[in-house]
């Protein structure tokens, strides 16, 4: 009785350690990337600043149709030039940005794959870093990320390509002048 009471108690200490520890894991990638945020803000940034904010309505969304995602830029007009984008994600999935000329048929036309991203094969740059610039695993939630491009008179798509973000209608139109 004593060894089984002495087994007993090593497995609940081991299985609540076990517990503390996964809920504390924030390295761990979920289906929708969405483990703890991390707070910071984006330094000074060259040439003309768009501020890009993306946002969800959470795990709930997934089901819902429209999934409640937006990714909005402002302002949506530039001189053309240096142009820095810094990216609020203020859900908490994670999100990026990516620009994109604007497709001929307009914005949100991209055709989606069987994973639920798009062509990035024309990207002129990404902001997916957590605190940081350029690309990286997604922007956390509660973080920022930004990235600087030069752009050509033109109207751009700016991007979550996130999967099924940019199908839920995560993009925003961008006109440099």
């Amino acid at each position: 009785m004593v060894i089984a009471s002495v087994i007993a108690a090593v497995a609940l200490v081991t299985g609540t350690v076990a517990v503390i520890a996964l809920g504390i894991d924030r390295n761990a990638t979920p289906v929708n990337g969405a483990y703890g945020a991390i707070s910071c803000s984006a330094p000074a940034l060259p040439g003309t600043t768009v501020g890009v904010q993306v946002t969800d309505a959470g795990d709930m969304m997934m089901g819902q149709a429209p999934m409640r995602a937006t990714l909005v830029a402002s302002p949506t007009s530039v001189p053309a030039g240096r142009v820095s984008f810094a990216v609020s994600n203020t859900g908490v999935l994670v999100h990026e940005l990516v620009i994109l000329p604007l497709p001929a048929d307009g914005p949100g036309t991209r055709p989606t794959g069987t994973d639920g991203k798009i062509d990035e094969s024309q990207s002129l740059g990404e902001a997916s870093r957590s605190c940081g610039a350029g690309t990286g695993d997604g922007i956390a939630p509660g973080s920022t990320g930004w990235t600087t491009v030069t752009l050509k008179a033109g109207r751009y798509e700016l991007v979550c390509d996130q999967p099924w973000h940019y199908a839920a209608g995560m993009f925003d139109v961008l006109t440099a002048t």
